[in-house]
């Protein structure tokens, strides 16, 4: 398996940036005349780090892809729960998934909630372990919130009667950029739930099936003798 570019000297030069590397040998002597010792020493590494491509585990022989799932639901009252497939082993999925949410949705923390290790509702999951949780876990979520966000500003807009690309989101309220318009979570959510008639089609895609059946029978006629 070939790693990516390896711009080591890149990651090298903005670590010095960082810390202001040109200036230690002030800071040194700086020490040295109150006595004291001071070093300095980079450190470098390279690791698998939040592993998800089927290439990769694939390389080290697995026969499965490491793929995570994630399904966020908003409730009529503009509740949201989380189901993850990423189980917390005690690296704070909870806050750290709801953050994520509420940031991005601008609701708070407390209206968010997680859901891991309930099998009876959440779909299989790959694991946690190391920083995959937060790599992969929380991109899989993020992808979710891609879907969540652009069907509310769609229902938004239809509501307020605006283009969807003028909706923004702030402070938990979907709003017309540049007006006052606006319209709380808790009002998009019921409204999605309501299933706004001119926009039924489009937004819950309804699915009504019809049928016709037609059966051939065998008569059988009776005789006289």
């Amino acid at each position: 398996m070939c790693y990516d570019a390896g711009d080591y000297d890149a990651s090298v030069r903005a670590a010095q940036e960082a810390i202001d590397y040109a200036v230690f040998p002030a800071r040194k002597a700086e020490a040295a005349s109150r006595g004291k010792l001071r070093g300095i020493g980079p450190s470098c590494y390279i690791e698998a780090c939040g592993i998800a491509t089927s290439k990769a585990v694939g390389s080290l022989g697995a026969g499965v892809g490491l793929w995570e799932s994630a399904e966020i639901r908003v409730n009529p009252v503009g509740t949201i729960e989380v189901l993850t497939g990423s189980h917390s082993h005690g690296q704070g999925h909870e806050t750290t998934f709801a953050q994520l949410v509420a940031e991005r949705l601008g609701v708070g923390t407390d209206t968010v909630q997680i859901v891991h290790g309930d099998t009876d509702k959440v779909q299989f999951g790959m694991g946690t372990y190391g920083s995959r949780f937060g790599a992969v876990g929380m991109s899989a979520i993020s992808k979710v919130l891609d879907k969540v966000e652009a069907k509310a500003k769609k229902i938004a807009a239809h509501l307020m009667e605006a283009a969807e690309t003028d909706i923004v989101v702030e402070e938990g309220a979907f709003k017309v950029a540049g007006t006052d318009k606006q319209l709380s979570m808790t009002e998009v959510a019921l409204a999605t739930y309501k299933a706004v008639p001119t926009m039924r089609s489009s937004v819950n895609s309804p699915r009504r099936p019809s049928r016709t059946t037609a059966c051939r029978v065998p008569t059988i006629c009776p005789t006289s003798r």
